[in-house]
């Protein structure tokens, strides 16, 4: 198990490098693990949060360097409130770099009006996933739109430092009852420091997981802080292995929430562990 663990590491590090392309100047070579084709159903992605303190140019730079993508679109470099003509533009900026826009989010939703406007929006950004936090009143009304519009919402857990839908298990009692289409966007790094099991929540919320948010964690508690992924204490291979039980087909978005001036380096180490985990198991 200690060679490994040992192993895994060295994956994300970038000493196998797993497909992710050196952010040195000297080439690191490349060792394949895996001799048969991925049959994986979920993808890459990463979230737009990562990208909080860069520009949208920096940004596709960085998703370029790294080979992802998917992107999770955060309203810092979309406001809420854009045009039609200015969504269009900033989709086929991405779009024109192969980085496909695949959700909106997370949107927080405090009014009926603030609802409508998410939707409308996602709309226009020519999505039919948004993630979000809707109040838990506003529940009834986010049905409604899901009716009128066709779509899904994945609705983000927060852990221990927000009491509207700290983990997948508050999320679910508030939706079990709801349109099937408004599901659960699980926070990988949010839910252990909550105390819960990732993997395990994957696997009993599955009917309604459409996004993740992936991540590592230093401390299973309110305190837990981002680190690069396979240096934390979140069971990657566990949680690779729960995605491939119950054939998820979503993405897997890397909310990298450290060095977020400068973060390729950790971006690549995390993009890198996961591939590594994924072609060893």
């Amino acid at each position: 198990m200690k060679s490994r663990r040992s192993f895994l590491k060295l994956a994300g590090t970038g000493v196998l490098a797993a497909g992710v392309s050196s952010v040195y100047s000297y080439p690191v070579p490349v060792v394949p693990v895996r001799k048969t084709p991925s049959t994986d159903t979920f993808q890459l992605g990463i979230a737009g949060y990562t990208f909080a303190q860069l520009s949208i140019d920096s940004a596709i730079a960085i998703m370029k360097r790294a080979g992802v993508n998917n992107l999770s679109l955060k309203d810092i470099h979309l406001p809420l409130n854009s045009s039609q003509e200015k969504i269009n533009e900033v989709i086929e900026k991405f779009k024109s770099a192969g980085i496909t826009v695949y959700t909106v989010g997370v949107v927080y939703m405090k009014t009926e009006e603030s609802v409508d406007q998410a939707f409308e929006y996602a709309r226009m950004a020519g999505v039919d996933l948004i993630v979000g936090a809707p109040d838990v009143v506003l529940l009834p009304h986010v049905e409604m739109k899901i009716k009128e519009y066709n779509f899904r919402m994945a609705i983000h857990n927060h852990g221990p430092d927000n009491t509207l839908y700290p983990n997948a298990t508050d999320i679910w009692n508030h939706v079990k009852d709801l349109d099937p289409r408004i599901g659960i966007c699980l926070d990988i790094g949010h839910t252990l420091r909550d105390g819960q099991d990732p993997a395990a929540d994957i696997i009993k919320y599955k009917s309604r997981i459409y996004d993740l948010h992936i991540k590592d964690v230093d401390k299973a508690s309110k305190e837990g802080k981002t680190v690069e992924m396979g240096r934390g204490i979140i069971d990657i291979p566990s949680v690779v292995a729960a995605l491939r039980k119950i054939k998820y087909t979503g993405k897997c978005s890397l909310e990298f929430e450290k060095d977020m001036k400068d973060p390729l380096a950790g971006i690549t180490e995390s993009i890198g562990y996961f591939k590594g985990v994924m072609a060893c198991k």
